[in-house]
């Protein structure tokens, strides 16, 4: 089986790529990334890529370079997206151009390929805006972003699959976190570890009793590479795991660095909160045993040069 991955040398499509690539029914992982990031951590450094990669620098809305390295392949995971945390609300016309468009351009190619018969799609929880109550799969959308609202739109073009002969998924991830080597450090856990570790400083936005639903980069890439060939109905899932207030995870950290300085910002404004029910169906597929946070960020910790 030969798989691509939009977005292959992002944080999470690394992680992916590497665990797709230890899966014996997969014969090839075509890496089709254009490297906006500048994130080149993938393609160097000591875990070297073996003999099933390749690795294909382009634009997600390069219809033909898209089509070209399409026609050999059974399998398609769709990470490419314009990600840029905080600032989910700036630049509208890029979410729209990259996570819409983009989305809307590789299915119509899909469409035209007889040969690929799996897709799965990294929606975001971002869909469902901001609720102070448990949301689920059959909650209604109501995204508050520019980020958000392009996911929505994404998965839209992507629905169209599931009423043709194509096992086809819609993933809504909560925050995912955690260490690879491709790392992001825009999200929250990771931004304050980073900061903690060589700052002593972390800064909070509200009075940081806003949750938040997140999942360990690992466990996200694990269940993600066992949608290449299980038994799980297509669809729509939810994956997410732990739903944390922003105080216990700086609470968290603070217990792993004594003396760590948190300043809080803001402290008047109403941050948006978002709790995830945990999907069973979905979160059942892996192996990967359940650790606590503090567990996780102590060897978060020792990924640090110093």
């Amino acid at each position: 089986m030969n798989v691509l991955i939009t977005g292959g040398a992002g944080y999470i499509g690394t992680e992916l790529a590497y665990a797709l690539a230890e899966r014996p029914e997969v014969d090839r992982v075509v890496i089709y990334d254009n490297l906006s990031r500048g994130n080149y951590n993938l393609l160097i450094g000591q875990n070297k890529l073996n003999a099933k990669f390749r690795f294909v620098r382009a634009d997600l809305l390069d219809t033909i370079t898209l089509k070209k390295h399409l026609s050999e392949i059974d399998a398609v995971y769709h990470l490419a997206a314009k990600v840029t945390t905080p600032f989910a609300d700036h630049s509208a016309h890029q979410f729209d151009q990259i996570n819409n468009w983009g989305t809307a351009e590789l299915v119509y190619a899909i469409e035209e390929n007889p040969r690929i018969k799996r897709v799965v799609y990294t929606s975001s929880a971002s869909v469902y805006g901001s609720s102070r109550d448990l949301v689920s799969v059959e909650s209604p959308l109501n995204p508050r972003s520019f980020y958000g609202i392009s996911k929505m739109r994404g998965e839209e073009h992507v629905r169209r699959l599931l009423a043709k002969d194509i096992q086809t998924y819609i993933i809504r991830l909560g925050n995912v976190y955690g260490y690879n080597k491709s790392m992001r450090f825009d999200s929250v856990i990771n931004k304050f570890m980073f900061a903690a570790n060589y700052e002593r400083l972390i800064t909070i936005n509200g009075n940081g009793q806003q949750q938040r639903s997140f999942i360990h980069i690992d466990k996200t890439a694990n269940i993600l590479a066992q949608l290449i060939s299980n038994r799980l109905a297509p669809g729509l899932y939810d994956l997410a795991e732990d739903a944390l207030s922003i105080n216990h995870i700086a609470d968290t950290i603070q217990s792993i660095y004594p003396g760590l300085e948190m300043i809080y910002i803001n402290q008047n404004l109403k941050m948006r909160q978002l709790r995830v029910a945990v999907d069973p169906r979905i979160n059942g597929l892996t192996s990967i045993t359940h650790r606590n946070l503090r567990e996780v960020l102590e060897a978060f910790r020792g990924k640090f040069s110093f």
